[in-house]
């Protein structure tokens, strides 16, 4: 009777596992600080400001590790993913900075849903090399 091995997630794709479980928590503080400024407690503003300098380092330490599982594992999509969520991060950041609530409030909310299902996307599956399951 031979057995087959089951496939399992490469390092490249635990890195960004990793990386995309950190960005899904520092995003997911935002709203929280938010909310404390908004509650009148201007603390919150101070935590909300150094959670988006956060969000944002993690946000293209991600684009990078996306890169070297596109390059190594010959998957593109976390590289175009993590792409559009990062050029969403800054366009709120600054949006933030300017004091454009129209655009930064319902933007944050879009980043944070969108952090989050590539949160699930990267757990949900083993990342693998392309063709490396068919072999």
């Amino acid at each position: 009777m031979l057995t087959v091995a089951a496939p399992r997630t490469t390092p490249a794709g635990w890195t960004l596992r990793a990386v995309v479980s950190a960005h899904a928590v520092a995003i997911a503080g935002q709203p929280v600080f938010a909310g404390v400024y908004l509650t009148g407690d201007y603390v919150g503003l101070r935590l909300h400001s150094a959670g988006a300098d956060v969000v944002t380092s993690i946000g293209y330490l991600q684009v990078i590790v996306a890169i070297v599982v596109w390059v190594r594992l010959r998957q593109a999509w976390p590289f175009l993913a993590t792409s559009a969520v990062v050029a969403a991060e800054t366009v709120q950041y600054f949006a933030g900075l300017d004091g454009a609530l129209w655009l930064h409030l319902p933007l944050g909310v879009t980043t944070v849903v969108a952090v989050v299902v590539q949160f699930i996307d990267v757990w949900r599956r083993p990342l693998l090399r392309q063709g490396a399951a068919d072999a």
